[in-house]
């Protein structure tokens, strides 16, 4: 097989088709057995959420192949035999591309390209790719591309063959003596700052959006949890919504918002956000820090998991770190709910086992157990919300007289009637719950009301 040189990163990407022949390689450190991470997650899990990422651009995964290594080498990663040894299985399967697990170095990228004989990604490129195809709106094809571009930006360090090459003299073109690389940098930093500008703009509107989602004003829910931990197949649940929901790695992007109304008639803002994942590119956490805004100011948050996974704990901690990062507390059970998701794919001995350790947590901080499928809990998961919205809402009790439907149909329309009693002469006791913001409306309308709590 001829080895054709190197190719800058953007060209390399380009051509990753649906349905090329790819190995995933997962190269993990040893130590006593298990991954070298902060959750010590199994090998066999890493690699499996390696082979999901390349089943999410449509990858053919001929093989995964899991590498244990007690040092990493500065110039392939992988130690000289076992680069040797995957070249020849690579020659004889005709793979068309590698994806390596881990970040490597532009040198070390280069270096298992020229030894392959084919394309080679890393985790980090290859998520980038998978955004790059998911992102939909403005803000979201933006913030990839902004993304792409500091990522190849990093490459552009003694990486590519092409970069090597001097071109001189005409002002356009650049001044005299200036290197391809220096040329190609000043490009990518040019590009970057109209994005960045562009982003400002995005930002600007999603923020008036938001001063006008407060006027409404409805309290904000956010789900957040691991990517495809089921976020989007509730949200759909919740809001009879048709937001894409696939058994895939990253199916969400963009952030999707809907109102809808709880059993007690408290209206909400439910918001779908894009799914965490251990290990996520430096330059998409800073990217898509925008997208998080509305789980950053939520009344309440969704932390959805799935407990079908065997990685489950592993992801949560990886989902309850990104959230300290954005300033939120995860163990803060008056905003926090975990949703214990897929109950539907549990038998009946693990899911007594899971309902256990839910009853053994403090009520305030206790799970709730539910399928976004099959619609398993959602009555639980709907109070439980109602609760947590309902603790920093006033409650007052009053009396209206017969025939005031006026009065009552403003109180369906700006509150919660929590409990009503006929009275003998046709007036009618409300408990009512309000939100701060109509408390003022609602004392001024109603000065004999007593406030309860």
């Amino acid at each position: 097989m001829k080895v054709s040189g190197p190719k800058p990163l953007d060209e390399i990407e380009r051509e990753i088709a649906a349905n090329t022949r790819a190995y995933v390689v997962g190269p993990y450190q040893q130590k006593r057995g298990l991954a070298v991470d902060s959750n010590q997650r199994s090998f066999v899990a890493r690699l499996d959420e390696a082979v999901g990422l390349a089943a999410a651009i449509d990858l053919t995964v001929v093989e995964a192949v899991q590498v244990l290594l007690t040092a990493l080498r500065p110039a392939t990663y992988l130690g000289k035999g076992k680069v040797e040894e995957l070249a020849e299985r690579i020659k004889i399967e005709e793979i068309g591309l590698v994806v390596m697990d881990c970040a490597l170095s532009p040198v070390q990228q280069r270096n298992l390209e020229k030894a392959f004989g084919c394309k080679v990604i890393d985790r980090t490129g290859l998520i980038l790719e998978i955004f790059g195809r998911r992102a939909r709106t403005k803000e979201g094809t933006l913030q990839v591309e902004l993304a792409h571009l500091n990522y190849q930006k990093s490459r552009l360090v003694r990486s590519w063959t092409h970069l090597e090459r001097q071109r001189g003299g005409f002002g356009f073109l650049g001044g005299p003596g200036e290197t391809q690389i220096e040329a190609d940098r000043r490009i990518i930093q040019e590009r970057m700052s109209k994005i960045e500008r562009d982003l400002e703009s995005v930002k600007r509107t999603r923020s008036l959006h938001r001063a006008s989602r407060k006027r409404v004003p409805y309290p904000i829910v956010a789900l957040v949890g691991y990517t495809n931990a089921g976020k989007s197949t509730l949200f759909n649940r919740l809001t009879s919504a048709e937001v894409l929901a696939q058994d895939m790695l990253f199916a969400t992007l963009d952030p999707t918002a809907r109102a809808i109304k709880l059993p007690h008639g408290a209206r909400i803002m439910l918001s779908d956000t894009v799914g965490f994942i251990s290990d996520l590119p430096t330059q998409l956490v800073a990217a898509f820090r925008a997208t998080l805004e509305d789980a950053i100011e939520a009344d309440v948050l969704l932390h959805v998991r799935d407990v079908s996974h065997e990685d489950t704990q592993a992801q949560a901690a990886d989902v309850q770190a990104i959230l300290r990062d954005l300033g939120i507390n995860p163990d803060d059970g008056q905003r926090v709910i975990e949703v214990w998701n897929k109950a539907d794919l549990l038998g009946e001995t693990e899911r007594a086992r899971q309902l256990e350790v839910a009853a053994h947590r403090p009520e305030e901080s206790r799970p709730v157990l539910v399928s976004a499928l099959t619609g398993e809990g959602m009555d639980r998961l709907t109070a439980a919300i109602e609760t947590r919205i309902a603790r920093s809402r006033p409650v007052y009790a009053l009396v209206l007289e017969a025939g005031d439907g006026k009065s009552l149909a403003w109180l369906h329309a700006n509150g919660e009637i929590l409990a009503r009693e006929d009275g003998a002469e046709g007036g009618l006791t409300l408990t009512v719950r309000l939100p701060r913001e109509r408390e003022g409306a609602f004392t001024a309308r109603f000065p004999q009301a007593e406030r309860q709590r």
